[in-house]
């Protein structure tokens, strides 16, 4: 891409939080590789630091990459971060949290922190937020099975019962609120599930282990992975291009899996285990019964599996990244087929299991 494709020069300040995270280093590096030399990465005191420090101490002559550690809840730790900054990459998250309350605060107050700050300063040219594929209901959608950027979200994500997709919907609500209020500069990427090395667990579209056995939900569906680097690429350039102010972009990959073959592969390569499928019917019907458990119990079994659930992560479903490659240039430089085989090749070295 061409210099003047860029909103920003090579020694503009680009902050990035959660850094050291399973995307961050991927992104550190290439926002480097593209000549930007003036980086600040935000981790927290407890983060590991020797995969950021690797990238790090690759840097090309010149390059500045400032770590510094605080907490994105401390509106004075924000405001000192976002002080003389131009793009922000906010890639943390709420630390796996659980709960409503901590997923709010960790997702939701973090970005408002950083958006009051960054109105403070007055210096911001873009304000990037990660936000996620849990966010769509995949329900009346304008195109029957195409899921795109087009696609209705939650608007009560609370129903899922899943702390991760509210934090995220609602966060996705204060940055499209900031944009429209004040003129922030936002874009918000929506990935896919995102996988390689460092994060080898099978994703729940594909089934879940429960009992000693694996229910296999997914069957026929299409899995919308992106291979890590894949996606730390689309992000970087959704920072920097210019003209995608306001704007939503979806990121998986070419020549996607279905849920049935990825299960195949994963025991051909990895370890053999026993699974079940579950027929959509059958799972559909299992999560309104549970569904109606839940609301009769008044909530004594939380309403984990539900319809709202099952349309999200297993209604079949196709992808697409048309958006993203028209408006961004953006193409996965790593194949499926390579992306599954190196996530393989992880996860019998780290001895994981399903």
């Amino acid at each position: 891409m061409e210099r003047d494709d860029y909103i920003i020069g090579p020694d503009d300040r680009i902050l990035i939080t959660g850094a050291t995270g399973f995307i961050g280093p991927r992104l550190v590096e290439s926002v480097l590789d593209r000549g930007f030399r003036n980086l600040l990465c935000f981790a927290r005191p407890s983060s590991e630091l020797a995969r950021l420090e690797a990238v790090a101490s690759r840097r090309g002559v010149g390059a500045r990459v400032e770590v510094v550690k605080g907490n994105l809840l401390s509106p004075e730790d924000c405001a000192t971060a976002t002080k003389d900054v131009a793009v922000i990459f906010h890639l943390a998250v709420g630390g796996g949290a659980k709960s409503f309350p901590d997923a709010f605060m960790n997702s939701v107050v973090t970005t408002r922190n950083l958006l009051e700050a960054s109105l403070r300063h007055q210096c911001l040219r873009r304000f990037v937020s990660i936000s996620s594929f849990a966010v769509y209901t995949n329900t009346q959608k304008p195109r029957r099975r195409l899921l795109d950027e087009s696609c209705p979200v939650e608007k009560r994500p609370e129903l899922r019962g899943d702390a991760y997709c509210f934090a995220k919907a609602k966060q996705d609500e204060i940055v499209t609120e900031y944009g429209k209020r004040f003129g922030i500069p936002y874009v918000i990427v929506r990935p896919g599930y995102v996988y390689g090395p460092g994060h080898e667990g099978i994703t729940n579209r594909v089934g879940i282990g429960t009992f000693g056995v694996f229910l296999h939900l997914g069957g026929s569906n299409t899995i919308p992975f992106t291979y890590v680097d894949n996606c730390a690429e689309a992000i970087v350039l959704a920072g920097l291009k210019k003209g995608a102010e306001g704007e939503v972009f979806n990121v998986v990959d070419d020549d996607l899996p279905s849920s049935r073959r990825f299960l195949r592969l994963y025991k051909r390569n990895v370890r053999h285990f026993t699974s079940i499928y579950v027929p959509h019917v059958v799972s559909y019907t299992l999560c309104w019964l549970w569904e109606k458990y839940s609301n009769w119990s008044e909530g004594q079994l939380p309403p984990v599996f539900n319809r709202r659930t099952w349309h999200a992560y297993w209604r079949k479903t196709r992808y697409s990244n048309e958006k993203v490659k028209a408006r961004l240039g953006w193409a996965p430089k790593v194949p499926t087929t390579e992306g599954l085989k190196r996530y393989f090749q992880s996860c019998l070295e780290r001895g994981q299991h399903a």
